[in-house]
C-alpha cells in the first residue's frame, strides 16, 4: 500500500451512519424550548439541513456531515465527503457559501495524508462556489473527515422533503449502489469499473441538478444517502401520501445488483431494511434489488417531486450532466401499503 494510502474502513461513508430507528428514539426526546418563527426547518422535521430565517429575503442554510475513510485514496475520500456535506443545501434549494473542516485524525499517521483529504475537500468546496473559511481538528484512533456548510434561500423557495402531492413524478438524479461496491471493494471482489462508477458518482456535485430544478415546480426534495432510497422516501411520504417506485426504472451502479446477489451487502442496509421495511411492499423484485433499494449511498443523487407534465423536460436538461436521471415512480393518494416496488 502506498504511503499516501489509508487503511479501508469497514464502515465508511454513509454506511457509517447512526440507523434511522435509532436516531429518531433519540431525537423525539430531545427538549425543544421555545419555538423560534425565524427557524423555519428544524431537526423536528426529518429534512436534510436547517433552515434559518434573516430577512424577508435571505435565510440561511446550515448542515454538516463526516465520516469514516471508505475509499483508501486519501484525495479522494476528500472530494467525496465534502461532495456529501454540500449536498444538503442543494437538497434545500439552496447556494452554498462557506464550509469548515471536521477532522478527526490520529497524531501517529502520516500528516501527509490529511493534507491530501484536506486537499480533496477544499477542491470541492471551490467547485461549488463556496469558501472555505477555518474549522476544527481533534486526535482520534482513526480517520474521519468532513464539513460543516452555510449556504442561502430565499424563505419562500426553500425545498423540503415533504411536499410531494398525489399525481407528482418521483425524479433520481444519480445512480444506486455506492454502499454495495464499496463492501465489495472491501472483499477483494469489486470490478474497477464498477468503483470507477461509484467514485465518479460520489464525487459527482448536486450543484448542477438543483439549479436546474428550480426552473421547474418542485413540490419536495431529498439527497438518498446513508437511509438508503427507500428510507428517504418512506421520509418523503411522511405518513400522509403513497408511491409506486418501478425498479426497471431505477438506476443502478456497475455490477451493484450482482453483488447484492452474492450478499456483499452493508450492515447500514440492514439497519434500513429494519426501520423501512414495514412500510414497503415488493411485487416480483428479487432480493438483490430490495438490497440495492435499502443500500446507504455516500453522496446520493437527489430525489425531486414535482408535476408529472414538467418531469420529462426536467430528464431532459438534467441529461448532459446527470446522464443516469431518471423518472422512477409516482406520488399517489394515501393507501394501506406507503411505498410499493413494482418491477
Amino acid at each position: 500500500m502506498n504511503k499516501s494510502d489509508i487503511i479501508f474502513c469497514k464502515s465508511g461513508g454513509c454506511t457509517a451512519k447512526l440507523g434511522a430507528g435509532l436516531l429518531s428514539h433519540v431525537l423525539e426526546k430531545l427538549p425543544k424550548g421555545e419555538a423560534d418563527p425565524r427557524l423555519l426547518v428544524g431537526y423536528d422535521s426529518h429534512d436534510d439541513a436547517a433552515v434559518y430565517q434573516v430577512s424577508e429575503d435571505l435565510a440561511i442554510v446550515q448542515t454538516l456531515d463526516f465520516f469514516p475513510p471508505m475509499v483508501e485514496d486519501p484525495y479522494l475520500f476528500g472530494k467525496i465527503a465534502a461532495t456529501n456535506a454540500l449536498s444538503d443545501i442543494y437538497a434545500m434549494g439552496g447556494d452554498v457559501k462557506t464550509a469548515l473542516n471536521i477532522v478527526c485524525f490520529p497524531e501517529s499517521m502520516d500528516l501527509n495524508i490529511l493534507g491530501k483529504i484536506m486537499q480533496g475537500g477544499s477542491e470541492k468546496v471551490m467547485e461549488a462556489g463556496g469558501s472555505l473559511a477555518g474549522g476544527h481538528s481533534i486526535a482520534d484512533t482513526d480517520i474521519k473527515y468532513g464539513l460543516s456548510v452555510m449556504g442561502t434561500v430565499h424563505p419562500k423557495e426553500i425545498w423540503t422533503n415533504t411536499g410531494a402531492r398525489p399525481g407528482d413524478a418521483l425524479v433520481f438524479t444519480k445512480g444506486l449502489g455506492t454502499g454495495i461496491i464499496c463492501a465489495a471493494k472491501r472483499a477483494g471482489e469489486v470490478a474497477e469499473d464498477s468503483l470507477e462508477a461509484a467514485i465518479a458518482s460520489m464525487t459527482l456535485l448536486n450543484r448542477k441538478a438543483s439549479e436546474i430544478a428550480r426552473n421547474y415546480t418542485i413540490h419536495a426534495c431529498t439527497d438518498v444517502t446513508g437511509f438508503g432510497f427507500l428510507g428517504h422516501l418512506h421520509e418523503m411520504m411522511h405518513d400522509e401520501i403513497s408511491c409506486q417506485i418501478h425498479f426497471e426504472q431505477v438506476p443502478v451502479l456497475g455490477n451493484a445488483l450482482q453483488y447484492a446477489s452474492e450478499f456483499l451487502i452493508t450492515g447500514g442496509g440492514q439497519k434500513n431494511r429494519n426501520y423501512a421495511e414495514r412500510y414497503i411492499t415488493f411485487d416480483g423484485v428479487n432480493y438483490a434489488a430490495e438490497e440495492v433499494l435499502f443500500d446507504p449511498q455516500t453522496a446520493g443523487g437527489l430525489l425531486f417531486a414535482l408535476p408529472e407534465e414538467e418531469a420529462p423536460d426536467l430528464i431532459s436538461a438534467l441529461h448532459s450532466d446527470y446522464p443516469l436521471a431518471s423518472i422512477v415512480g409516482k406520488v399517489l393518494e394515501k393507501q394501506e401499503i406507503e411505498i410499493r416496488v413494482t418491477k
